[in-house]
């Protein structure tokens, strides 16, 4: 949850901004506000305007809009260099706090006009890393399932219903949680999902997805469930406290049943199996790479060509398939 009454007003309606205007979703607006707030209190212990040495007991709300329009390019790069050196950051994590304050001061200086130079004008992204993605093969995919359908698992229907979405649909875990029994048409074999930046798109459900949710929706409790600001009554999936269930309650799904197969629960999560889903379809599927950017929810090409890299064995077999390669 975002405190807003320990933010600085300006900060507040940049929020307002991305949740009206940008029409950014709930987790991205948090991000962005989580991003900020950390920026802000590093500013302060660089312009010395603190002696707490606890850093996240800095308060900011008191960091008027003069003290932002002192910030420069060179206190932005000392903030990502900070979170690189002390904080041992990621480059995907430098990148998204870039990525926030370039936003936040575009925001200030193009949309409120609330200071003249924006600072971060020039701001570069952080070079990232290209790692290709990990993911279960198809024989480790079928020992996951195998797992997660042992009867001796009180919820297994809903815990085989869950893996198997995430598997077949290459669904990313908000998505997941947001499952609407309403979001389902059966008689069209499809759902509807909320992505990224509040983008609806649409699902289409194989076999297995359509079996595994049908026997799940026998099972699923009926009375009891909470009425609260997360519509529990029309979540797909609850948990055993009759609620949509949590983002962290599916993961802990996961990890253990990832455990259960035998497979390494820490080399593998709710992303990987995303991953998973992709690279299957790309591998046995056939599937286009604008079709699998379409099902994916990916805003960009570039980041669907990823998996067009995974496969060595058919890097392999394309070499061995030329034309030339017997002469």
């Amino acid at each position: 949850m975002i405190n807003r009454e320990e933010n600085p007003s300006y900060i507040n309606s940049f929020l307002d901004y991305t949740a009206t205007i940008l029409n950014k979703s709930p987790n991205t607006i948090k991000e962005y506000n989580y991003d900020l707030i950390m920026f802000l209190r590093f500013i302060k212990i660089k312009f010395k305007m603190t002696s707490e040495k606890d850093f996240n007991k800095i308060t900011v709300k008191d960091i008027s809009l003069d003290t932002i329009k002192k910030i420069k390019l060179e206190d932005i790069h000392a903030f990502l260099s900070y979170m690189a050196i002390e904080l041992k950051s990621k480059a995907t994590t430098r990148a998204r706090k870039a990525s926030s304050i370039r936003v936040f001061f575009n925001y200030l200086s193009q949309k409120a006009n609330l200071i003249e130079v924006n600072p971060a004008q020039n701001l570069e992204t952080p070079k990232l890393d290209k790692r290709l993605p990990k993911y279960l093969n198809l024989e480790e995919s079928k020992k996951l399932l195998d797992a997660t359908a042992n009867e001796d698992n009180r919820n297994y229907q809903r815990d085989y219903a869950i893996i198997t979405l995430f598997l077949n649909c290459g669904l990313r875990l908000s998505e997941l949680v947001n499952i609407n029994i309403s979001d389902i048409d059966f008689s069209e074999l499809k759902m509807t999902v909320i992505g990224k930046g509040n983008k609806e798109r649409t699902i289409y459900l194989n076999n297995a997805c359509l079996k595994a949710i049908s026997e799940y929706l026998q099972v699923r409790p009926k009375e009891g469930i909470k009425t609260d600001k997360f519509n529990s009554k029309n979540a797909l999936f609850l948990s055993e406290r009759k609620e949509r269930i949590s983002r962290r309650t599916i993961q802990y799904i996961v990890n253990k049943e990832l455990k259960a197969a035998g497979l390494d629960g820490n080399k593998y999560s709710t992303h990987k199996l995303r991953h998973t889903a992709a690279t299957l379809m790309y591998q046995y599927g056939n599937v286009d790479i604008r079709a699998l950017q379409e099902l994916l929810g990916h805003e960009s090409i570039s980041t669907t060509e990823i998996y067009t890299h995974v496969n060595n064995d058919q890097v392999r077999s394309a070499v061995e398939r030329n034309p030339l390669a017997d002469l």
